[in-house]
């Protein structure tokens, strides 16, 4: 019985796995064209607007400006090209400066 659902797990990671790391491993050999290009480097940016976006308005339901604000912060660096783990920190910082001071 525990073997059955130790093999389930390991499958269901090896079948999970596979389409996560074929493009890392695929990217570098294929080409694109500059639309294509500017597309992917757009993700990461549009993911994170998609992650946190819900998140702005329920921070702290009886001071909802600090997530406004820390939102704020996430997209003008964003919109300066900052790399997304800078956007988020910015963010965080914003928001606990926030916490600290109001």
């Amino acid at each position: 019985m525990k073997t059955d659902i130790l093999l389930l797990i390991l499958g269901m990671a090896v079948v999970t796995y596979i389409p996560r790391a074929l493009p890392a491993v695929l990217i570098d050999k294929m080409k694109f064209g500059a639309k294509t290009e500017k597309f992917l480097q757009l993700i990461p940016y549009t993911a994170m607007a998609a992650l946190i976006f819900p998140g702005v308005f329920s921070v702290d339901s009886t001071r909802p400006e600090i997530g406004i604000i820390g939102g704020i912060v996430a997209g003008v660096f964003a919109w300066r090209k900052c790399p997304v783990m800078i956007c988020v920190l910015v963010s965080i910082a914003a928001d606990f400066f926030l916490y600290l001071v109001v």
